[in-house]
């Protein structure tokens, strides 16, 4: 019995006494709970774990210690990672009574980063990286040479499986140091896993750029038929951040030629910032707090923009390219059509989260506000001519940006005074829950008028478009809005764009691009991808968009009839029907080819359709492509194509 309030209570009439409270310690708390330590148990959650030791590396490379770091993924699944840094201490841990090497691999929070002594910078923050690696691996072998030895020890699962053995190593005693960890991935947390080498390489591709000097060897025999050399790269950067910010913007006309660098030490944070203009219409910054990208932003990001909006005004105003009666310019005005890269690195960070997308530390605001103002202010004072060129593009994307507001204006008055009235052409569906209902945005009438006939009119509706949309790679926004059938999508859709887009008020939860099986319905398709990808990326990002894949052939023979879907299917087809008689093979080029009760059954009927949905794995790369393919410089898309470009036999023309 217990007192609450005066009053006795039986604790067991419910129920739920103390017996109930589970405590989680240690290894068991990160298998039980893997999400809270790597975001996931998916691919991302995956490639978490590589990124943990790789991470470990490169700290050791920023405390000043080795050169480079080699990652090898075999093909049974084994990552591992080496570095030629100092190797971790093999020495008796006072603490844990264990070598620091068992201690760092089976202890949570335990490190070298929290006293500041062996890293002044460290993208480590929590001290679970390896531990975590280990408790999610279903093996661990770690190999550590130093002092004239070479220290190994099996682990699973976050226990040790073998006592840590010393024995003498000819490398070691040649003065050779350095830590490699060789893991397995649990498949009992991660299922079926699979590497992805294209996203692992951007991330170390990423680290290169950001620490000049360090040289980072990727290969992968991961689900490769050798002897496949695209599974093998090597990056080393002697430009650093400069070269990353003008690599990224090689497919675009630059404003100004060679970025500007900025690299500043404030209060013991490193500052270094890369900026460099182009000819298009969309920003692309990249963040990093030492060496981790932090998507998401934080301090260092709001910093940067804040400096470089009041610098850029400053210049403006006295230079009197900005006259007395102009507004100031917006934030916005002075981002676009830039590339930038902003690195600070850190003796304490505060990443919100394991996974470090965000860093939160409120000092490194100030920080990275007196190095972008000081260094940008001297090279606008140093490089006239670009200046003049960088701040008229700004006050030319301030009166775009005005006339975009006045034209999105327009549309909601227009929208308002006929009471909402959605698009004349869209033939809307009856369902008003928009987790139920999809949009089929058409190429051409004749396509639309079938699909208006085929379609379940309880929750499919169409949008034909007429023709081609508008290239917005090559457009600014205030054009983009005055295109008919870009508004009318954006009117169907009712959440409207960019950084105002409301997906509460998304009128369909599934948007599915439906276009003909030829090179004009590529070319249409591409353009829209690329308008929502730059205007409504938070479509993609939450899953709402989906390409529809209409057959390519009818094959029929007497009763039977069957749809292809490629070459290959088609070819079995033929063979499955071949000596019969009346064999017939149909190549459609366009929707409209098809009746109504075709298209149903073969694009649009839930059953029996296949939807491939948009996803971006990697934005960086998704950026460049659209640039690249849709932008005004030729050359790069021209030299793309040729090294690319498939060579199709049988093609029908």
């Amino acid at each position: 019995m217990a007192e609450t309030n005066g009053k006795s209570a039986d604790l067991s009439k419910n129920g739920y006494t103390s017996a109930d409270i589970q405590v989680l310690r240690g290894m068991e708390a990160v298998r039980r709970r893997p999400g809270m330590y790597i975001g996931s148990t998916d691919q991302s959650g995956l490639h978490h774990l590589i990124y943990e030791i790789v991470d470990n590396s490169v700290d050791e490379f920023m405390a000043g210690y080795g050169d480079s770091v080699t990652i090898h993924i075999a093909e049974d699944g084994w990552a591992s990672i080496t570095d030629t840094g100092r190797g971790i201490p093999p020495d008796i841990h006072k603490g844990t009574g264990l070598s620091a090497i068992e201690t760092v691999l089976t202890t949570l929070h335990a490190g070298g980063k929290f006293g500041g002594k062996a890293y002044t910078v460290s993208g480590g923050l929590h001290g679970v990286g390896a531990s975590v690696v280990n408790a999610l691996s279903s093996e661990l072998k770690i190999e550590v040479r130093r002092d004239g030895s070479l220290y190994t020890q099996t682990f699973s699962r976050g226990g040790r499986t073998s006592d840590l053995n010393v024995e003498m190593d000819e490398r070691a005693a040649s003065g050779e140091t350095g830590t490699t960890i060789s893991f397995l991935a649990d498949n009992k947390i991660f299922g079926e896993f699979d590497y992805d080498f294209a996203i692992l390489a951007q991330r170390f591709r990423e680290m290169a750029y950001l620490n000049k000097g360090l040289r980072i060897n990727f290969t992968s025999d991961w689900k490769v038929t050798p002897p496949d050399e695209a599974h093998k790269v090597e990056y080393f950067f002697e430009g650093g951040i400069k070269q990353f910010v003008s690599d990224l913007n090689a497919t675009r006309g630059k404003v100004n030629e060679e970025p500007v660098h900025i690299e500043k030490q404030v209060e013991g944070t490193i500052v270094e910032i890369g900026i460099q203009y182009n000819d298009t219409f969309t920003e692309r910054v990249l963040s990093f707090a030492n060496c981790i990208n932090t998507v998401d932003g934080g301090s260092h990001l709001t910093g940067f923009r804040s400096a470089l909006t009041r610098v850029i005004n400053d210049y403006g105003r006295k230079k009197k390219i900005l006259r007395d009666n102009e507004p100031n310019l917006a934030g916005e005005d002075t981002r676009e059509g830039m590339t930038a890269v902003v690195s600070v690195k850190l003796p304490e960070p505060q990443f919100e989260g394991q996974t470090k997308t965000k860093l939160g530390n409120p000092e490194i605001r100030t920080q990275v506000e007196s190095a972008v103002a000081e260094g940008f202010t001297i090279y606008l004072d140093e490089h006239p001519k670009e200046a003049k060129l960088i701040v008229e593009k700004c006050l030319t994307s301030q009166r775009a940006r005005e006339a975009a507001r006045k034209a999105r204006d327009l549309i909601i008055r227009k929208n308002a005074m006929e009471g909402g009235a959605l698009p004349g052409k869209l033939a809307d569906c009856s369902d008003r829950d928009p987790r139920n209902c999809e949009l089929y945005l058409v190429e051409g009438d004749s396509a639309g008028g079938t699909a208006k006939m085929g379609r379940d009119r309880q929750y499919q509706a169409i949008l034909p478009l007429r023709g081609k949309i508008l290239n917005v790679e090559k457009a600014r926004a205030d054009k983009m809005l005055a295109h008919e059938e870009i508004r009318a999508i954006i009117v169907a859709l009712g959440a409207g764009l960019n950084e105002d887009m409301d997906l509460e008020k998304l009128r369909y939860h599934r948007i599915i691009i439906m276009t003909d099986a030829d090179v004009d319905g590529s070319h249409i398709r591409t353009l829209l991808l690329t308008f929502f990808f730059r205007h409504m990326p938070q479509l993609i990002d939450a899953g709402h968009l989906y390409i529809a894949q209409p057959p390519l052939f009818r094959i029929a023979a007497g009763k039977q009839e069957h749809w292809a879907y490629s070459e290959l299917e088609r070819e079995g087809y033929v063979q499955q029907l071949e000596g019969k008689r009346g064999l017939t093979i149909q190549r459609y080029k366009g929707l409209g080819e098809m009746n109504a009760v075709q298209l149903w059954e073969t694009t649009m009927n839930p059953e029996a359709r296949t939807l491939l949905q948009v996803r971006v794995e990697d934005a960086a790369e998704a950026d460049n492509m659209f640039s690249l393919l849709m932008g005004d410089v030729v050359e790069p898309r021209r030299e793309f194509i040729q090294t690319n470009a498939l060579q199709v036999k049988n093609l029908d023309v």
